[in-house]
């Protein structure tokens, strides 16, 4: 069984008392070593930080000062908590570098310290500015990696270390399921090899606990049928507007991809004729309205549809589509028939599928993930209503503070409570504790997400996911893609990783004929 003392004069930085390397993390750690700047796709719950500890410790036996990025400030603080038991050298040689922390104190104490744990637009701005140089830097650990596309800090970091061969590691659970974005993040962070994991691989296996994965099916209930036949008509009249400019050429609204339908409104924002670009735009807006009203109708429920036109209601600046949209009979009638439901107790069978499933596991710890703020609010009233000890999580906003999400997750790690609602806040960058089960309120078309979402259980048993799906909507396609998109991803990845292989290989060669 390989031990920290495999890797060398690293091992003197690692503090090896209950932080044994397992297989396929030594081997992956050598790799990285032999092979320079890497990828590593792991799955959530396998110790990626444990690889770059180790990644660091090298550099530090070099000589080196080591960098590990976070995207988020809490994450930031735990690879800080982390990195202070694993790493054999003084604490006040490890800084935590977060934009809350005066420019003049940073600047002193990044002089002194030997490794630093920061999020990415610190750093940028402190590169940018000449306050931190990468001159004598061994190593950079990227977390949450998959960030890494585009004008993202990430990105600049990126191109500094390899100005200066800084060795890069990228972390993350899934780089994506398209060519593209993968062969983006590669040429992103100058990685030169793929170190890729999944939970059947042979130096893996003895090390995961199972998901069991639970797909429910869901009827729409006839209040909801009864209420999208009012929102049809506008959508199918938006539509045939769109078609006689030439604009639209779905003919089924509920098969339409949401990405076609954004690059819809961008090929509309380019139109130069004044008079055309109106009319597009007021059927454009219209659509969009009715479309996302719709969806949340038939995959969310009732009170969200509800809330969604409460907030175009409520805003002092309508564009005259919107005012057109609420003056509507059809659609004052549909919000009159989603009022009436409320008062009723009327909702969205999803929501009695997942109080079931809670009560299945109702002295476990559960994590629910839904899309929207409103979805969540209501979740969290039902399983309150229902006897379950039930807290939000959601991003900053309505006065929602970082200490508040803190203080949320304590208590959740503490058992003050046992179901967790969460938004795509819960996904990634928080230290959320392991649960038993995970309940996706809705499918999601992204890959990323989706194992992100599943890896919050079964890192110490057996975890179980549900995923609730309402028949003859976009949930069904949304459970399709991203499925096909995973399975997708490890074949690109390979074939990515082939090249890149080939390509090393083949400078190799010409290097030895000069």
């Amino acid at each position: 069984m390989p031990g920290w003392k495999d890797i060398g004069n690293a091992s003197e930085y690692i503090r090896t008392d209950g932080f044994s390397p397992r297989e396929y993390q030594f081997n992956i750690i050598n790799s990285i070593i032999d092979n320079g700047n890497t990828l590593v796709v792991l799955p959530t719950g396998l110790g990626k930080t444990l690889i770059g500890a180790a990644i660091i410790a090298n550099a530090l036996s070099k000589g080196k000062k080591a960098l590990l990025l976070a995207p988020t400030k809490p994450l930031a603080e735990q690879h800080y908590s982390t990195l202070s038991s694993m790493l054999v050298i003084p604490k006040e040689k490890i800084l935590l570098l977060v934009g809350s922390i005066s420019k003049s104190k940073r600047r002193e104490n990044e002089q002194h310290a030997d490794v630093i744990i920061a999020t990415p637009q610190t750093v940028s701005n402190d590169l940018k500015e000449g306050s931190l140089t990468l001159n004598d830097f061994g190593a950079a650990i990227f977390d949450e990696c998959h960030r890494a596309v585009g004008k993202y800090a990430y990105t600049y970091i990126a191109n500094e270390c390899a100005v200066l061969d800084v060795l890069i590691v990228g972390l993350t659970a899934s780089p994506g399921g398209k060519k593209e974005r993968i062969k983006a993040l590669v040429d992103a962070l100058n990685i030169k090899h793929i170190e890729a994991r999944v939970s059947s691989d042979p130096d893996v296996k003895k090390y995961v606990m199972q998901n069991n994965i639970h797909v429910i099916d869901v009827d729409k209930s006839e209040r909801i049928i009864q209420i999208s036949k009012l929102l049809t008509p506008g959508i199918e009249h938006s539509m045939t507007s769109l078609k006689k400019m030439g604009l639209m050429k779905f003919k089924s609204f509920e098969r339409m991809p949401k990405g076609m339908l954004i690059q819809l409104g961008n090929d509309i924002s380019k139109i130069e004729a004044q008079n055309y670009k109106f009319a597009a735009i007021f059927s454009y807006t219209r659509l969009l309205n009715l479309i996302h009203a719709y969806d949340l109708l038939m995959t969310e429920g009732i009170y969200p549809f509800s809330k969604y036109f409460d907030s175009l209601a409520a805003r002092e600046k309508k564009s005259r589509s919107v005012e057109t949209l609420l003056a509507d009979a059809n659609i004052v009638n549909a919000r009159k028939l989603a009022d009436e439901a409320l008062k009723h107790g009327e909702e969205h069978p999803k929501v009695m599928a997942l109080l079931d499933v809670i009560r299945l596991y109702k002295d476990k710890n559960a994590i629910v993930f839904a899309q929207y703020r409103s979805t969540v609010k209501m979740l969290v009233e039902y399983l309150r209503n229902n006897g379950f000890s039930a807290e939000p999580f959601v991003g900053k906003k309505d006065g929602i503070t970082q200490e508040m999400q803190k203080s949320t997750i304590n208590n959740f790690r503490e058992k003050k409570f046992n179901v967790l609602v969460a938004s795509s806040i819960g996904e990634e960058g928080l230290d959320i504790p392991n649960v038993d089960v995970v309940v996706f309120y809705e499918p999601i078309p992204n890959e990323i997400r989706d194992i992100q979402r599943r890896g919050r259980t079964g890192r110490f048993r057996t975890g179980e996911v549900y995923v609730l799906m309402t028949k003859g909507t976009k949930d069904e396609v949304y459970l399709y893609i991203s499925r096909q998109r995973e399975r997708k991803m490890l074949t690109l990845i390979k074939d990515i990783n082939k090249k890149l292989n080939w390509q090393s290989n083949n400078k190799q060669w010409e290097q030895k004929k000069l």
